[in-house]
C-alpha cells in the first residue's frame, strides 16, 4: 500500500470550524477575526482581560542538530501536543509561520507531517493570512522612505555608503542578494549599492515577534538603525518618521493566528523568524496568549538547541519573563548514525558504532539544556521503521547516564497516541518541578564576553576571533549604548561550530565572527559567523517544480 503524502493526510481530515475549536479554549466570538471557515486572528486584547489569570506550564521542543535524515522537530511538537490532549489535558500548541521561500526551495512545508499537522497545511504554507506580505511591506516602505529622504535632499545627512537597511522578499532569490539601484537618471534616485534579504530574517520580523503590544511594535520600530551620517552618527526609522506607518501596515500582523492539528488541538501559528539568521521563536504574544488559555503550552525553537533553544532560553525568555518547566529534545537514530559518519544512503542498516559516535551531539545538547540552563528534559526519539531493539537500546543507555529519560515517539505514523509516551514523561518532569532555569549569561558582561561565553558554553569553543571590521562594529555597538543587549547568534544550524561539514561533537575549534550588528528595535546584537546567508538561492531542483494546482483548486505537491 502506497504511503500518503503529508498534504494528503491534511487534505482528507475534516476540520472543524475555528468558532468551534476557540470556544474550546475560552475563545468568544466577539474576539475572533475570521479568515474564512478554519483560520482566524485573534485580539491581542485578551491579554489585558486575562492578566491577572495564572499562566499554563511551558513546554519547550528543541533538537539535535539537524542532518538530511531527518528529526522531525516540529512533527514531535505537534504530536505532543495532540497527546496532552488525548491524556485530557487543556493544551495549546504555539509554532512559528513557514516562509514561503523554503517552501519552494529545498524545505517543502513546514506544518509537521503524517498524523501529526496543524491545518489547512496548504494555507500556513503559502500565504495565510497576510502576515509575511505586511513584514515584507513595511519593511520595504522604512527602504523607500530611507532612500527617499536621500534624493529629496538628504537633510539628516545620511551616508550612503555606511546604509545598512535592506529591501527584503519572502522568496529565495540569490540574484538579490548584491544589485545596484538608482540608475538611469538623476530622477529615479541616487546610486547605490544595496541587497536584499529573505522576509524572514528582516527586524521587523524579529520586532513582530518580540512585541507585547500596538505602542511597543512602534516604539520598537522607531528604534531601527537604517545606517549613518557623514559624522557616524546612527540614523532611525523615527528619524525618517517612518514608524508610525510602518506600525499601521502590522496591525493585523501582530494579532495570532489560530488553527488546529488534525486532532482539532487549537494551535497559533504566528511569526517566524529564521533560526539560523534571528532568534527562531512563534511571537511572544502567542506563547503570552496560549499560557493564559491553557494549562499546557507545547512550543518550538528553531533548528538544534544550540541555535534556537539558545535564542528561546537567552532572548525570547528574557524579554518575556518566561520559564519552561520542562524541554523535550528531539533526535532520530538515523539522524544520529549520520552525526556518526554514515551516508544517507547506508542510514537504514543496524550500525552500533556509528549510532555510539554520533551520539555525543545528543549528548552535548542535553547538558546545555540540563547543565547550562538548569532545565528538566527528556529525549523524545522520533521512530523510524529501520531502528532496531538494539540500537535503541544504546540510545537509552547513554541518555540514562546523563541523567534523562528517553521516550519512544511515533507521532508522524499515529498521530497523539503515537506522544503518550513522551506525554507522561513531560508531565512527570513538571510535576516532579526539579527547575534551575538561568541564563548563558549576565546583561553586565560586555558583547565581545557574551559572544565568547555562548561560543564556549553552549558550543564546546576554544574561543572566537573576531575578524575583518568585527571588533570595530563591536566598539561602535557599544559606544552607541546598546552594549547590555543580548547575543542573537547567526550560525550554521548543521554543526555546533561555525563549519557545517563538523558533525557530532567537535573539539578542537573557534568561531569566527566576521560581522556584529546592532538590531536595536529588536532589542538585541547580531553576531554573524562563518558563511551564513541572509538571503537563501534555491537548490538545483527546487521543491517548487513538483508543486500543482488541479482545475478545483486542489494543491498537490506541497510535502
Amino acid at each position: 500500500m502506497a504511503i500518503k503524502t503529508d498534504i494528503e493526510i491534511a487534505q482528507e481530515v475534516e476540520m472543524k470550524p475555528i468558532q468551534e475549536v476557540a470556544s474550546s479554549i475560552g475563545i468568544s466570538d466577539d474576539r475572533l477575526e475570521l479568515y474564512g471557515k478554519y483560520k482566524a486572528k485573534v485580539d491581542y486584547n485578551i491579554l489585558k482581560d486575562k492578566q491577572n489569570e495564572p499562566d499554563g506550564k511551558l513546554i519547550l521542543v528543541t533538537a539535535i542538530n539537524p542532518t538530511a535524515a531527518g528529526e522531525g522537530k516540529t512533527t514531535v511538537t505537534v504530536g505532543l501536543g495532540d497527546a496532552l490532549n488525548q491524556l485530557g489535558k487543556k493544551v495549546m500548541i504555539a509554532l512559528r509561520e513557514p516562509s514561503m521561500g523554503p517552501v519552494f526551495g529545498v524545505k517543502g512545508g513546514a506544518a509537521g507531517g503524517g498524523y501529526a499537522q496543524v491545518v489547512p497545511m496548504e494555507d500556513i504554507n503559502l500565504h495565510f493570512t497576510g502576515d509575511m506580505h505586511a513584514i515584507s511591506a513595511a519593511n520595504n516602505l522604512l527602504a523607500a522612505m530611507l532612500d527617499n529622504h536621500i534624493y529629496q535632499g538628504n537633510q539628516l545627512n545620511i551616508d550612503v555608503r555606511r546604509i545598512t537597511w535592506k529591501r527584503v522578499v519572502d522568496m529565495n532569490d540569490r540574484q538579490l542578494r548584491g544589485i545596484v539601484n538608482g540608475l538611469t537618471g538623476r530622477v529615479n534616485g541616487v546610486p547605490r549599492e544595496d541587497g536584499f534579504d529573505i522576509t524572514v530574517a528582516s527586524e521587523v520580523m524579529a520586532i513582530l515577534c518580540l512585541a507585547s503590544d500596538i505602542d511597543d511594535l512602534k516604539e520598537r520600530l522607531g528604534r531601527i538603525v537604517v545606517g549613518y551620517t557623514y559624522d557616524e552618527q546612527p540614523v532611525t526609522a523615527k528619524d525618517l518618521k517612518a514608524n508610525g506607518a510602518m506600525a499601521a501596515l502590522l496591525k493585523d500582523a501582530l494579532k495570532p493566528n489560530l488553527v488546529q492539528t488534525l486532532e482539532h488541538t487549537p494551535a497559533f501559528v504566528h511569526g517566524g523568524p529564521f533560526a539560523n539568521i534571528a532568534h527562531g521563536c512563534n511571537s511572544l504574544m502567542a506563547t503570552k496568549m496560549a499560557l493564559k488559555l491553557a494549562d499546557y503550552v507545547v512550543t518550538e525553537a528553531g533548528f538544534g538547541a544550540d541555535l534556537g533553544a539558545e535564542k528561546f532560553l537567552d532572548i525570547k525568555c528574557r524579554f518575556g519573563g518566561l520559564t519552561p518547566s520542562a524541554v523535550v529534545i528531539v533526535a532520530s537514530i538515523r539522524a544520529l548514525k549520520n552525526h556518526g559518519g554514515v551516508a544517507k544512503d547506508k542510514l537504514g542498516e543496524e550500525n552500533l558504532e556509528a549510532l555510539k559516535n554520533g551520539m555525543p551531539n545528543l549528548i552535548k545538547h542535553i547538558e546545555n539544556i540540563t547543565q547550562n540552563f538548569g532545565l528538566p528534559a527528556v529525549v523524545a526519539i522520533n521512530r523510524f521503521p529501520t531502528d532496531t531493539e538494539a540500537e535503541i537500546k544504546l540510545v537509552e543507555e547513554l541518555c540514562q547516564q546523563q541523567g534523562v529519560n528517553v521516550a519512544l515517539t511515533e507521532v508522524w505514523a499515529k498521530g497523539g497516541a503515537g506522544g503518550v509516551e513522551l506525554g507522561k514523561e513531560v508531565l512527570r518532569l513538571i510535576d516532579e518541578g526539579k527547575n534551575e532555569f538561568k541564563f548563558t549569561y549576565g546583561d553586565s558582561l560586555s558583547i565581545r564576553e557574551k559572544i565568547e561565553t555562548i561560543a564556549k558554553k553552549v558550543y564546546g569553543a576554544d574561543g572566537v576571533d573576531f575578524v575583518g571590521t568585527a571588533g570595530k562594529e563591536i566598539d561602535k555597538i557599544e559606544e552607541m549604548g546598546f552594549g547590555n543587549l543580548p547575543i542573537c547568534m547567526a550560525k550554521t544550524q548543521y554543526s555546533l561550530s561555525d563549519d557545517p561539514t563538523k558533525l557530532g561533537r567537535p573539539s578542537g575549534f573557534r568561531i569566527s565572527v566576521r560581522n556584529v550588528k546592532v538590531s536595536a528595535g529588536a532589542g538585541f546584537v547580531v553576531a554573524l559567523t562563518g558563511t551564513i546567508m541572509t538571503m537563501p538561492g534555491l537548490p538545483k531542483v527546487p521543491a517548487a517544480e513538483r508543486i500543482d494546482v488541479d482545475s478545483t483548486g486542489k494543491i498537490s505537491g506541497l510535502f
